[in-house]
């Protein structure tokens, strides 16, 4: 064993990269990189050993390929016109090796910038679907959806086309309810790649159901409603994610106790004291503002709730003494609004469709990058096929060989 001797000696140029450097100790997002650190093939497998992957494993290789080609697709359908998918480099497109990437990724110069910049937006995607394919919560949704449903069908009822939620004295009527099963796959993706913690944070709302009653009244009973039905405790709610938008509770508590006494002695229900008890609450509360998330349009209010549920699934290699299932806590989400707010939120600023459409250009800018983005807008309309470019982009770049 040879001895150990302090040197600061390296086979090359002695140099730092301040930019990744400045990435790993400040906490930069990966998403919002331009360049890695790599010097060729020999990193380029150590970095993939360290991020999960057994190279020497025979289904590594296609895995990683499989998400390569994915990434692609998704960028081509998701992010680029027909004619700007053809700017891609084939070399990006079509590498001997996805993990060719990896350092044409690393590699800054005159020649190579094009290739990085795009083997850079592959790399974002590709890790984005390596997260999907890896999350264990994903992998027993079906266990996961049985039980976070299971519990919302014992207190959401349905006589025909009409919906009620109770706690088995309460009983509201809902003019709408909308219940999500599960969001697609690409609909995961674009929604990791947009997030400001790129793939820290997890996604809340694979699963969820929205409950639209007449009046934020009765928004506000049914939040009493859910918590009398043991779904909302302080305890099983993420305070840190739910957003009210919707109702000023100071104000709601004075005009609900100015019409307790009439809402207790009703004998039917008094759907029509309760739309003169929201137009008071319209003219006395303060507009309530929360909302962390950006992509939110103007004039969209709902109560959003994120509630944590213990979820069993049963351990396979289970020993004798193991004689409780395996638990792990999912989050889904209960939103609430009222029937104006629902209205608003079909069209305009608040519509769904503007939210996707706002979410879809912060995956774009942060995936491409700003460079990336300029490049893109200056070329042709019509530009040479890809197979031409990816020509010249080899005879110009300098060889990337193993160590």
């Amino acid at each position: 064993m040879s001895e150990l001797k302090a040197s600061l000696k390296s086979g090359g140029k002695f140099s730092l990269n301040w930019s990744y450097l400045n990435a790993i100790a400040n906490g930069v997002s990966a998403i919002d990189l331009g360049a890695l650190a790599l010097r060729n093939l020999h990193d380029a497998h150590q970095f993939v050993r360290e991020y999960g992957f057994d190279l020497d494993q025979p289904a590594a290789p296609a895995l990683i390929r499989r998400a390569h080609r994915e990434a692609v697709d998704f960028i081509v359908h998701s992010f680029l016109t027909p004619e700007q998918a053809r700017l891609i480099p084939r070399d990006v497109t079509h590498p001997d090796d996805p993990l060719l990437l990896l350092v044409y990724a690393s590699l800054r110069g005159q020649h190579v910038d094009v290739r990085r910049m795009w083997s850079c937006a592959v790399l974002k995607v590709m890790h984005g679907i390596f997260y999907i394919d890896n999350n264990l919560k994903l992998r027993h949704f079906h266990a996961i959806r049985a039980q976070v449903f299971g519990t919302l069908d014992e207190v959401i009822r349905h006589d025909g086309d009409r919906h009620y939620l109770t706690d088995g004295e309460v009983c509201l009527p809902m003019l709408h309810y909308d219940r999500k099963d599960n969001k697609g796959r690409s609909s995961i993706l674009l929604k990791l790649l947009q997030k400001a913690a790129y793939l820290a944070a997890d996604i809340f709302d694979h699963l969820g159901v929205r409950l639209v009653f007449a009046t934020r009244f009765e928004c506000l009973l049914a939040l009493r409603t859910l918590q009398r039905a043991h779904l909302l405790s302080v305890t099983n709610v993420d305070a840190e994610r739910t957003r009210n938008t919707l109702l000023d509770l100071e104000a709601a508590k004075q005009i609900f106790n100015k019409y307790r006494a009439q809402l207790e002695h009703s004998d039917d229900y008094p759907a029509g004291l309760l739309q003169i008890m929201d137009a008071e609450l319209a003219e006395l509360a303060q507009p309530q503002t929360r909302c962390d998330n950006p992509h939110s349009g103007s004039g969209f209010n709902s109560i959003q709730v994120t509630v944590r549920k213990m979820i069993h699934v049963q351990q396979l290699d289970a020993g004798p003494e193991q004689d409780y299932d395996v638990g792990f806590f999912f989050e889904y989400e209960i939103q609430l609004m009222d029937e104006a707010s629902y209205q608003r939120s079909l069209t305009g600023p608040a519509s769904h469709d503007a939210y996707k459409k706002r979410q879809l250009d912060t995956a774009r800018t942060r995936v491409f990058g700003r460079e990336l983005l300029r490049w893109i807008e200056h070329q042709p309309l019509n530009p040479p096929p890809a197979t031409e470019r990816a020509s010249e982009a080899r005879m110009e770049a300098a060889p990337v060989t193993g160590r």
